[in-house]
């Protein structure tokens, strides 16, 4: 993680969960670390977590991924302010709970898909831009799901396993592009088991269902970004110890 130090990170979706405790881990690895969420005063409540050196490195900013101007304007200010993005972590994610073919589900099939995978595209887009006019080596981490890579036998999901099996093509189409632009940037998808966040608060979860915590997802993410330039980590699986899946 040396080479990211005094670099600048982006983290969508910072407010809770996974992406808080990796937005707290940058920090603490000693990188200008940006957490974007709506709830923006939970970012800042997150410097109350970290040691003072770390906590002067973590900034929110307020951002709605799911829309498009919200992000040009986020993007354009991170440019100006701090220089650029050199490391973006794509996390932000929801899921809206009933079923595919219940009639009436129109704007959560939408919110799903303006969150999960537009706005994950289009962030990708300006980090991209930015790294490529500074000539960066940078990395964009995309925090999926393994329901990337099958799909759960868990009611209600609707198109939360589809949204996640784009992210799965995304990445690759991503990567193919990077390669083809004759770039050095990488793009990682970390597809991790159930996790205990927010996400699955109002889920109905089995009793003793094994599941991760959101630091174990941050760790595979420093791993992935913190690999010589020389290592494409193009996908992490993560599954809790028992999990049936």
């Amino acid at each position: 993680m040396d080479r990211w130090i005094g670099k600048v990170a982006v983290v969508t979706g910072a407010s809770s969960g996974i992406g808080a405790e990796i937005a707290k881990d940058l920090a603490k690895a000693g990188m200008i670390t940006i957490g974007l969420a709506r709830r923006v005063e939970r970012v800042e409540q997150l410097k109350q977590q970290l040691p003072k050196e770390a906590a002067n490195r973590l900034h929110a900013i307020k951002c709605d991924v799911s829309i498009e101007t919200d992000i040009e304007r986020t993007f354009q200010r991170i440019r100006d302010t701090y220089g650029g993005v050199d490391v973006l972590v794509n996390n932000a994610g929801i899921v809206r709970q009933n079923n595919l073919l219940d009639l009436g589900t129109a704007a959560d099939l939408r919110a799903v898909l303006d969150t999960n995978v537009t706005g994950l595209v289009l962030c990708s887009q300006w980090a991209y831009r930015s790294m490529v006019d500074r000539k960066v080596d940078g990395h964009i981490v995309h925090i999926s799901s393994i329901a990337g890579h099958m799909v759960p036998n868990f009611p209600q999901l609707n198109i939360y396993p589809g949204s996640k099996h784009a992210v799965r093509a995304i990445t690759e189409t991503m990567r193919q592009e990077m390669r083809d632009a004759g770039t050095k940037i990488k793009v990682t998808s970390v597809s991790p088991g159930a996790v205990k966040t927010e996400i699955l608060d109002s889920a109905a979860i089995p009793e003793g269902m094994p599941m991760l915590e959101a630091e174990d997802v941050s760790a595979a993410v420093l791993y992935a970004i913190g690999t010589p330039p020389r290592v494409q980590v193009h996908e992490i699986m993560i599954k809790p110890v028992g999990e049936a899946m």
